[in-house]
């Protein structure tokens, strides 16, 4: 496996070593570790049908495939207590990060902050909230997050991108032509996966 970390400078290792003594600590309810990300996801259809899947033969399908479109997958994960929460957008913008966060804060009614990791894409911060909802909302959803921002090009810092991993060898890599039947698969897969409270044990410390 390769990464590519870019540029390590001052500003990248206080970030990585911040994350890095985040994902230490002990378990705590009133402060959960969260990681956050989004992915697109292109939503593939056949023009010719498969041939049916026969026992024991692995499954063909036609090279030739229609595209129709994409959507967005958007996912949390609370890595020491094994649940995770997704949601499928027809896009991605301020909105739906806004409301995604709406969604998070309710799995977490008893958190007086929920520690955030996540990536600097442009969407992703408070302004979000800000030109989404009316301006107290936004302010009391800004309240219950702690932000912790992996450095630039250094996504492998991110948990999330673990359980993406997992959520891809299982149904992303297949061609799913639409977004109710890919939302119906992520559902049934994340809630199999909540039910065995799959945890992630992570390897990277700061030393």
């Amino acid at each position: 496996m390769y990464w590519c970390i870019g540029k390590i400078d001052a500003l990248f290792l206080a970030r990585m070593e911040d994350i890095l003594g985040l994902y230490v600590l002990p378990y705590d309810p009133l402060y959960p570790v969260v990681c956050f990300d989004e992915r697109p996801c292109f939503l593939i259809g056949d023009t010719v049908a498969p041939i049916p899947t026969q026992e024991g033969k692995v499954a063909k399908q036609h090279y030739a495939y229609k595209k129709n479109g994409s959507c967005c997958l958007l996912g949390a994960i609370e890595p020491l207590k094994g649940h995770r929460f997704t949601k499928v957008y027809p896009q991605r913008t301020k909105k739906e990060y806004a409301e995604f966060m709406q969604e998070l804060v309710k799995l977490y009614p008893q958190a007086i902050k929920i520690r955030l990791v996540q990536d600097n894409l442009n969407t992703h911060n408070f302004s979000s909230f800000y030109e989404t909802l009316p301006a107290d909302e936004a302010y009391e959803l800004a309240q219950r997050f702690e932000i912790h921002y992996t450095p630039k090009s250094a996504s492998w810092l991110n948990m999330i991108e673990i359980e993406f991993s997992a959520l891809s060898k299982q149904c992303l890599n297949r061609r799913i032509p639409t977004q109710d039947k890919l939302e119906s698969e992520i559902e049934a897969i994340v809630k199999e996966r909540n039910d065995k409270q799959i945890k992630i044990k992570w390897q990277f410390t700061i030393k």
